[in-house]
């Protein structure tokens, strides 16, 4: 099983600007929702802890950690999709400027899916019938998510809340989700 945790809020998540590869650390809100979800984590026992090597993914599961006290893997394959020119700039400011939202220089959603996705295979080779906490992001989450649904969830349909707790199980040879965008842990 996979436990998918969504990093804490962020500044600019606040002010509704898109991050991707722009490092930028949790603000106090976010590093309540880490600690809110640290209570839903605790319950459970866990073998491995994986985290996005971005700042606000490596803030929430540090917090996320504390009484767990697990190495914590650093996944590139979990870095938030780059969103290129369009980082730093809140939903008026980018259609506005690209309204048919092709972003210069942004990955393309094909080589996000296909690094992503190789970064669950990764786990599921090196971890089979492991419990694994994976810090990441929305963008991320949401590709892993509409992969497994064939686009019934995830990317494009599906809003990740800040802190959102997603659970996935490799299960007869496929991958299966539990639950997606919990947030009955947050205040």
């Amino acid at each position: 099983m996979i436990c998918l945790v969504r990093h804490g809020e962020t500044d600019w998540n606040y002010l509704g600007k898109i991050q991707g590869k722009t490092d930028i650390p949790l603000n106090a809100t976010g590093k309540r929702q880490a600690e809110e979800c640290r209570e839903y984590v605790n319950s459970l026992d866990w073998d491995f802890f994986i985290s996005s090597p971005l700042l606000r993914a490596k803030q929430t599961a540090e917090i996320l950690n504390k009484d767990l006290k697990l190495p914590i893997i650093e996944m590139e394959e979990f870095k938030e999709r780059s969103f290129g020119e369009a980082e730093g700039l809140t939903i008026e400011e980018r259609v506005a400027r690209y309204p048919d939202g092709d972003y210069p220089g942004q990955e393309e959603r094909e080589d996000l899916k296909n690094r992503v996705m190789n970064g669950i295979e990764i786990i599921n080779k090196r971890y089979p019938d492991k419990k694994v906490l994976l810090v990441a992001h929305g963008a991320v989450i949401g590709t892993i998510l509409s992969t497994i649904s064939s686009g019934k969830v995830g990317s494009g349909k599906t809003k990740l809340m800040n802190a959102c707790i997603s659970n996935i199980q490799y299960v007869d040879q496929q991958w299966k989700i539990h639950n997606y965008n919990q947030i009955d842990h947050l205040s």
